[in-house]
């Protein structure tokens, strides 16, 4: 048995989510709403990134009894370009704190790119996010990361990255 499930917070990564499951005829779930995943062959997850971790994720896997003899893909869909080494290290840095060693071993990860309309973040979002791009604009240009760079580009703006090709690969891991 097969499983989608979920984390996000505005619906970029729940759009990548429910396109892998038309594509494939899995069932897609959000992580608040499984029970038990120790029941699935194959889990792939998708989380959006928020101030460092992946959300949903290590709630999600703290719910696997064994890794053995399962597939796990995760997908990280955030803002700042994938393609950037370094991004994808602080990425995988902060994925390392969030699951077993296990678990994060045998799981085949992979970086999305997603998006962000802040017309939609809440009071709490749209306060921090003010708060980080001050502290962003204020850094010198040698220590902006590709997040902090994507970030001051897209500030108070709609943008979308999302880009469904990007299933192809998650659909050759299945």
């Amino acid at each position: 048995m097969k499983i989608i499930i979920y984390g996000s917070q505005y619906g970029t990564t729940k759009k990548y989510a429910e396109e892998l499951g038309r594509r494939t005829n899995i069932e897609v779930k959000n992580y608040e709403d499984i029970d038990d995943i120790s029941l699935y062959g194959t889990i792939i997850y998708f989380g959006a990134l928020y101030a460092g971790g992946v959300m949903g994720m290590k709630k999600t896997f703290s719910k696997l009894s064994t890794v053995a003899g399962k597939k796990i893909i995760i997908a990280t869909v955030g803002l700042a370009d994938p393609k950037d080494i370094e991004n994808t290290k602080v990425i995988k840095s902060g994925m390392r704190k969030q699951l077993s060693q296990n678990i994060y071993e045998q799981a085949h990860i992979m970086h999305l790119r997603g998006g962000i309309d802040y017309s939609c973040l809440g009071f709490k979002h749209k306060t921090m996010m003010a708060m980080l791009y001050k502290k962003a604009t204020g850094l010198p240009e040698e220590k902006k990361t590709a997040e902090v760079k994507a970030m001051i580009e897209t500030y108070n703006q709609k943008v979308d990255f999302i880009n469904f090709g990007c299933l192809d690969e998650i659909m050759t891991l299945m």
